[in-house]
């Protein structure tokens, strides 16, 4: 049968409002067993074990990306070949873990052989599943839910919103116990040392600010020429001022505040540049993460960001041009 454009597209806005109606359902019935999950896990991982991944079928992928996705945010976690674990497997297994077996009709045959054996282990079981009444939740320990009407396949036939529900379900655990640890980006990039996310992730301010003669700063009682000197030696947009007693940020003059000044001012070169300075400017610390400098780049829509030490004296500055030769954005 042949689509058409038209067909084509209103074809695949039904499906992804079809996966997007379970997302929304599941979310809606979220409630003490979402928690009691929640509150498993924690138990688990404190008592120094482990989360156990377990499904078939389509479940098999799904349980593969939670159990990585648990495993990079620092939380012990494996995947559990349900028929591979009643010939030797089984010794993955250690009790208090806990074992989050994933069926969406909860009537998995190689799910429900594997209990007792898990049970035998001292390993808590959750079932998590699209049906309450179930072979596999009358014999796990903890139930969690999720939700949806129909698949978004034309034969209601193919896994679709099923297991979009599922992975969603599964992310929400993994998200929400991140949270509760309070897991830093500092703790991602540990886990994540390899490639541009780790290189990125662990990039510091300290190691893209400008400093030396790239660093345009002087004390604040020179006047606007003498600043603007400076910023052209520099090579910059901004110059750093600091009060010259205690060498501590009292503001930043940019080429950009001397062209609006100057459209007031007749005889702005001459004047000191503390009148046409910005006080209070944006800052960092030294030490901080290169993302944290970029959200701040973002949230205050600046060209540049000084990077102070814990003294508040200015010791570099970064560029926005800067960051996107460096794959930060």
């Amino acid at each position: 049968m042949t689509l058409s454009s038209e067909e084509i597209l209103a074809s695949a806005r039904q499906c992804l409002q079809i996966e997007q109606a379970a997302l929304q359902t599941t979310s809606d019935n979220l409630g003490d067993s979402f928690i009691n999950a929640i509150q498993l896990i924690e138990r688990a991982i404190l008592s120094g074990n482990k989360l156990v991944f377990t499904g078939v079928g389509k479940n098999v992928p799904i349980c593969m990306k939670l159990f990585g996705t648990f495993n990079s945010t620092g939380v012990p976690a494996a995947y559990l070949d349900p028929n591979q674990a009643l010939h030797g497997d089984l010794g993955l297994c250690l009790e208090g873990d806990l074992c989050l077996l994933f069926s969406n009709s909860g009537e998995t045959e190689d799910l429900l052989r594997l209990i007792p054996s898990l049970k035998r282990l001292g390993v808590t079981t959750l079932a998590i599943t699209a049906i309450g009444d179930s072979s596999l939740t009358r014999v796990c320990d903890h139930t969690l839910l999720y939700h949806y009407e129909e698949e978004a396949c034309p034969l209601n036939l193919a896994p679709t919103a099923s297991t979009t529900a599922a992975l969603a379900i599964g992310d929400a655990l993994a998200m929400v116990y991140l949270e509760m640890r309070g897991f830093s980006k500092e703790d991602f990039a540990r886990y994540h040392p390899a490639g541009s996310l780790g290189k990125v992730l662990l990039l510091k301010v300290d190691e893209i600010m400008r400093t030396g003669q790239k660093f345009a700063k002087a004390a604040d009682n020179i006047n606007v020429q003498e600043a603007l000197l400076a910023i052209t030696d520099a090579r910059c947009g901004t110059i750093a001022l600091y009060d010259g007693h205690s060498g501590s940020l009292t503001g930043v003059f940019s080429d950009g505040d001397f062209r609006r000044a100057s459209l007031e001012t007749a005889d702005i070169l001459t004047r000191p540049v503390a009148e046409f300075m910005t006080r209070n400017p944006k800052t960092i610390q030294a030490g901080s993460l290169a993302v944290d400098a970029l959200q701040i780049f973002e949230a205050a829509s600046i060209n540049d960001l000084l990077v102070v030490d814990k003294e508040n004296h200015p010791i570099g500055i970064i560029d926005g041009q800067d960051m996107p030769k460096l794959k930060i954005v």
